[in-house]
């Protein structure tokens, strides 16, 4: 009876501990101050780095107001305001896993401005200059997208459009929002390389990695749970379209090696009459800007134009 007990209460520490090992490795952000890479590193991306760079420094170089908002839970989440023009809409953009604002949105970031729209570049939480120690996959991150919406609400007028931009995971973050009843004045949604789901992205890292994602899964989700106080399959982009009112216009690179095209595909089924997806042939993760500029700029000013009508 002993031994057995023993037994039992050994499996229920390992169970602990591997989930508490997986949080720290899928959801705890660096530790705070500490510095991410400000540019992509990989292969895909050596021939688009010069002009990466080169975009993410004239983003840096434009003058910008700092703001803040506190999120639902008590987090201050930080944010970059550039003022464009009275009576235009606000391009409200959210960045991807462990990146930053300045490298996933100066493309799109640069592109608004011109129209002499207004543009907010925010840290998402636990990243940058924004509170938090979780990253929650788009779980907690899609509440943050009202906190701003009321910030713009309060800074612009309630009848102010609004465009919601996100890469990868901030791609995500904006499409699983529309799970929370958007308000009226959200006209549009362009979303780079998301994933469909937590799960089915977790998984797909798992099997890269050659770890067998059907075992390691269950310990990903205790460890979401236990340590980071969220359900990982609270909420998917998915579920959260099939009740979708807003148009989108989705990017995705076929080459994806890390978030599947496939994925945003899938997607488009979820809520075809409302979404457009562009499918960049040669583009890897986060590159159809950088790959197709044109075929990429053409086609968010027609969308822009064609939800903002003045």
């Amino acid at each position: 009876m002993h031994i057995t007990l023993l037994l039992f209460l050994m499996l229920i520490f390992f169970i602990i501990l591997g989930s508490f090992y997986a949080y720290k490795t899928a959801f705890q952000a660096p530790t705070p101050g500490a510095e991410l890479n400000e540019l992509p590193s990989g292969e895909a991306y050596k021939p688009h780095m010069e002009t990466i760079r080169q975009c993410v420094a004239d983003m840096k170089a434009l003058p910008c107001t700092e703001c803040s908002v506190l999120s639902h839970d008590g987090l201050k989440l930080f944010g970059r305001l550039y003022q464009g023009q009275k009576s235009t809409p606000v391009h409200l953009m959210f960045h991807g896993y462990k990146s930053n604002a300045f490298l996933d949105s100066c493309g799109g970031g640069k592109l608004a401005l011109s129209l002499g729209h207004n543009v907010i570049l925010t840290d998402q939480r636990a990243h940058g200059k924004s509170q938090g120690r979780t990253i929650s996959f788009g779980i907690k991150e899609r509440f943050d997208v009202l906190t701003w919406l009321e910030f713009i609400k309060e800074t612009f007028g309630a009848d102010t459009p609004v465009f919601l931009w996100g890469l990868s995971m901030g791609a995500s973050t904006v499409l699983m929002s529309t799970s929370l009843g958007l308000s009226e004045n959200v006209v549009g949604i362009l979303a780079d390389c998301p994933f469909s789901s937590p799960k089915e992205i977790i998984q797909k890292v798992c099997r890269d990695l050659h770890f067998p994602a059907k075992l390691v899964y269950p310990f990903v989700w205790l460890g979401a749970l236990l340590f980071g106080g969220f359900a990982l399959e609270e909420c998917t982009v998915i579920t959260a379209l099939r009740q979708n009112r807003i148009p989108v216009l989705l990017f995705h690179g076929q080459a994806d090696g890390f978030v599947p095209c496939e994925m945003s595909k899938k997607i488009k089924e979820a809520c075809p009459d409302l979404i457009t997806l562009e499918v960049v042939p040669e583009a890897d993760h986060g590159l159809c800007y950088m790959v197709a500029p044109e075929r990429y700029q053409k086609a968010v000013l027609s969308f822009i134009q064609k939800q903002w009508k003045k």
